[in-house]
């Protein structure tokens, strides 16, 4: 089996991080070299960038600016040559992310976004999303039960529902690769639907 670019997306509090684990000890256990990564982050530079997203304030323009750069330089770095040797790369947030929460969530212009995105990936897409679909007031329970939040974490339930429905529209525009989930199950039940999609591709 050649590697493939899977990421996982959602609104803060989804529970991605644990099905990420789980899929890539099953994938090794398949045979396959497996890379976990995230965004934005995933190099030296990205993650410094990063923390300027998450913790500092800025306009739209800049936090997307930031954000791609973060990813061209993740790209470059870590996916690009991952995939070209056949591993299999899971990644918590791609570019559906700033669709959904730069775009939706803070309004800004996704026409920008999506030449930003042709610019940077070159073509380059998931070969499946994972979008862990929850109510936004639901997630803001689990968040304020995990940890301190960070600077989106701490917007209101009106910026996740805009942001839940950016990830929507990305999911219309894409319905073969997005494989949605129903978030708001059990960690079990949600696994069982990862394992499903997985299964269903013949993966």
């Amino acid at each position: 089996m050649s590697g493939r670019f899977i990421t996982f997306e959602g609104i803060d509090g989804a529970g991605k991080s644990t099905h990420i684990d789980a899929l890539a000890e099953r994938l090794r256990h398949m045979g396959q070299h497996v890379v976990c990564t995230r965004e934005p982050g995933g190099t030296p530079l990205a993650e410094t960038l990063r923390g300027q997203i998450l913790q500092s304030a800025m306009d739209p323009l800049t936090e997307a600016l930031l954000v791609f750069a973060a990813r061209r330089d993740h790209i470059q770095q870590v996916i690009a040559p991952a995939l070209a040797q056949g591993h299999s790369v899971l990644c918590d947030r791609f570019t559906d992310a700033t669709f959904a929460y730069q775009g939706a969530g803070r309004g800004f212009d996704s026409d920008v976004l999506s030449t930003l995105e042709t610019w940077v990936q070159q073509g380059l897409q998931p070969a499946l999303t994972f979008w862990f679909d929850l109510p936004a007031e639901t997630a803001a329970e689990r968040r304020a039960a995990a940890r301190s939040p960070d600077r989106f974490e701490q917007l209101d339930v009106h910026f996740f529902n805009r942001v839940r429905q950016g990830y929507a529209h990305r999911m219309e525009q894409s319905p073969q690769r997005f494989a949605r989930l129903d978030a708001a199950q059990s960690r079990e039940q949600v696994w069982a639907q990862v394992v499903a999609q997985m299964e269903q591709r013949g993966w």
